[in-house]
């Protein structure tokens, strides 16, 4: 059991001032591994307080000393490596692997990069006949999802520290504990008082009290396309800056050159890892009519190759939903694409033979998809492709920029123009092309209702700045 029921605030680990306790499961068993406290407005206002009194300290301090500060961070985060794969394991069911490889690795990635940018950053530039001035935006309110529990806390942590702002974070109910790991590898590396403040609870609690508070200046949320609406809409009042990450429906193109056994492998693992619940996800994979029935056999044949089971087994790919809400909820989808004419390729409702414990899905695969279909058009967040074909490249991209999302996209071919060409041309925030990588120091964020600013590298730094011009300084 995880011990975690104080929130830290102004530098302390604090009782709440309510009574009240969420559970946390384990998916992968469906036993409890711990609790949290539900915080109370009680408890926020205290938070921001601490925030908005170390503001204006920390905001003069310079980028060489919180690039130091932020190198500290990554120094007391590496020494907890095993602890924190042990936590997210346990409260996500993130794979052993995966967990080791991108969830621990992406939430050090970001601590590295910012102190590395921040170093180089240009807070001042000389123009013609003004001065222009990047100052901290003020006290920032995070607010991050339950799919990556490092990763998203960390990239705007980092952000938000580089530019010298304070913050306020609420992590997910669902997978908090990562985030207390992180909370006490701070205060091992002397993160001021009031600089991070973190208080557990609920959306409606917390995370609304966090937008519509005004005494703070910016909100940082990545989730749900709903949620974003209503963060947008409890900060309009003070005219309050959000940046929001939300979800994704990528396609995945492929393209007649292509090797189709390399090309359903690609498509397989955008659907299992993270058992699908990666915003960036490739959920439809678009598909020449010319190779279509090829590219289904190779999919049959490779399906095998990526196993669910037990997290804490090396060999595990997959592993289950992070809730029975949200095995329910992908159930309804497979469901749905059922009882669509779409073909089922693989896969159903129910879970895979031999793991009746645990929110495990089984890998769904549907052809004969239109573009229209819901599963085709809605975030199913679970292991479920849709493949859809076409005739020519022009029809290719107009399937792949036909839904309301544009967080990523994803091209797999040989022939370097074609590829330049589709990339370009799919409306997302991210391309990736074959065996393209991560690039920590490049933005990442999403384009129509998939999101509003960026994260990641320089461009995550700008978003906790304020931007002004001084004239007239004498010379």
């Amino acid at each position: 059991m995880y011990n975690y029921i104080q929130h830290y605030i102004n530098g302390q680990w604090v009782d709440s001032t309510g009574n009240e306790k969420i559970d946390v499961i384990n998916p992968a068993t469906e036993e409890k591994i711990g609790e949290i406290s539900s915080g109370t407005k009680e408890d926020l206002d205290k938070a921001v307080k601490a925030a908005r009194a170390a503001f204006p300290a920390f905001s003069q301090t310079t980028k060489e000393e919180r690039a130091a500060l932020l190198d500290r961070i990554a120094d007391e985060y590496e020494k907890r490596k095993n602890k924190f794969i042990e936590i997210i394991i346990a409260e996500l069911g993130s794979p052993v692997t995966f967990t080791t490889n991108v969830q621990y690795q992406m939430g050090l990635n970001h601590f590295r990069t910012a102190a590395k940018l921040v170093r180089d950053f240009e807070f001042t530039e000389k123009r013609e006949n003004s001065l222009v001035q990047k100052d901290a935006i003020g006290v920032a309110g995070l607010i991050t999802p339950w799919n990556f529990p490092t990763n998203q806390v960390s990239t705007k942590l980092a952000s938000a520290f580089a530019a010298g702002s304070t913050v306020v974070l609420k992590p997910s109910e669902e997978t908090p504990f990562a985030a207390m790991l992180l909370t006490e590898a701070m205060e091992a590396a002397g993160v001021p008082e009031g600089v991070f403040n973190l208080v557990t609870g609920t959306g409606d609690t917390i995370g609304n009290g966090i937008s519509s508070h005004p005494d703070i200046d910016f909100v940082s949320f990545t989730g749900s396309g709903k949620v974003g609406t209503k963060i947008m809409e409890n900060a309009a009042p003070d005219i309050k800056k959000v940046a929001l990450e939300l979800g994704g429906k990528s396609p995945i193109i492929v393209l007649d050159d292509t090797d189709i056994d390399y090309a359903a492998k690609k498509a397989i693992s955008n659907i299992a890892g993270n058992t699908g619940q990666v915003c960036t996800a490739g959920t439809r994979a678009i598909v020449p009519e010319s190779i279509h029935d090829d590219f289904i056999e190779a999919i049959k044949r490779h399906l095998s190759e990526f196993p669910i089971g037990d997290p804490k087994d090396e060999s595990t790919f997959t592993g289950p939903q992070v809730s029975e809400k949200q095995w329910n909820t992908v159930q309804d989808y497979i469901q749905t694409g059922i009882d669509s004419d779409a073909t089922l390729v693989a896969g159903g409702t129910g879970k895979p033979e031999g793991l009746e414990t645990g929110y495990y899905s089984k890998l769904t695969v549907f052809t004969n998809v239109k573009p229209e279909d819901k599963i085709a058009q809605e975030e199913i967040f679970g292991p479920v492709l849709s493949v859809i074909t076409y005739k020519d490249l022009d029809e290719a991209i107009d399937i792949a920029n036909g839904t309301v999302y544009g967080l990523a996209g994803y091209v797999i071919g040989n022939n370097p123009d074609t590829l330049t060409h589709v990339a370009k041309s799919i409306r997302s925030g991210r391309i990736t092309v074959n065996d393209g990588q991560s690039d920590f120091t490049a933005p990442f964020g999403g384009y129509k209702q998939s999101g509003v600013g960026r994260e990641w590298g320089d461009y995550g730094i700008e978003e906790f700045l304020e931007v002004k011009t001084i004239t007239g300084l004498p010379s």
